[in-house]
């Protein structure tokens, strides 16, 4: 397995190892996270998806390891947040050489709600919008043109505008077991020995598998 290709699948060049194009150092990107896109360039993904994300603000986006992101998902940064704490929505910092305002002052343009955090394992949807200042644990899912406004925990479905918790993927004590055992971090040919038992849903036999490599 090369996790540093572009292409996962041979003949498909609407998928892409999100980690192999990404060029922004505030963008991180975990290993085998893949992005879809078959309306434009997935190579494009900075350009489409990561939106109003200037260096200014040095606000970053970090996704996990073998999340799966679909065609259209956008990431709005706080240089789209208008801010509040004014008596007008104009952005007038932004354009300080018009208004003779000081170019030090130029972020109090927006609120700045912090970083987009994305864990591992999250799978989010066709045209999905994620906010900023989100933090989405591992193992979520994002409902297909969910606008996620508020953090998402770890294996919950989420969906509508603004998204809202639908249900959790797995019982409390299957989530907890999951998490302590973070799967994402193991070796890749341990990951592909356990992919019966992970792919099956079948927690018993992936915990067994744990064992049994624990004793070995």
């Amino acid at each position: 397995m090369d996790k540093n290709k572009m292409y996962p699948r041979t003949g498909d060049m609407q998928t892409v190892y999100l980690k192999s194009v990404i060029t922004r150092p505030t963008i991180e990107v975990g290993d085998y996270t893949i992005y879809n896109d078959f309306v434009n360039n997935p190579m494009d993904f900075e350009k489409n998806n990561v939106l109003y994300h200037y260096p200014v603000n040095n606000d970053r986006l970090v996704i996990g390891k073998f999340c799966s992101i679909a065609c259209g998902a956008k990431f709005i940064f706080n240089c789209a947040n208008h801010t509040l704490k004014s008596l007008s929505t104009y952005t007038f910092p932004l354009f300080f050489e018009e208004w003779e305002l000081p170019k030090s002052e130029i972020a109090s343009s927006w609120d700045n709600k912090g970083d987009i955090v994305i864990g591992n394992d999250v799978w989010i949807g066709y045209d999905a919008v994620i906010m900023a200042g989100v933090t989405i644990g591992d193992g979520a899912i994002i409902g297909t043109r969910a606008v996620v406004t508020k953090d998402v925990a770890p294996y919950s479905i989420v969906g509508g505008i603004p998204a809202k918790e639908i249900r959790k993927r797995f019982a409390p004590d299957v989530i907890e077991r999951l998490s302590s055992l973070q799967w994402w971090n193991w070796p890749e040919n341990k990951i592909q020995k356990a992919l019966p038992a992970i792919q099956s849903g079948d927690m018993e036999a992936l915990f067994s598998f744990v064992s049994q490599s624990f004793r070995l």
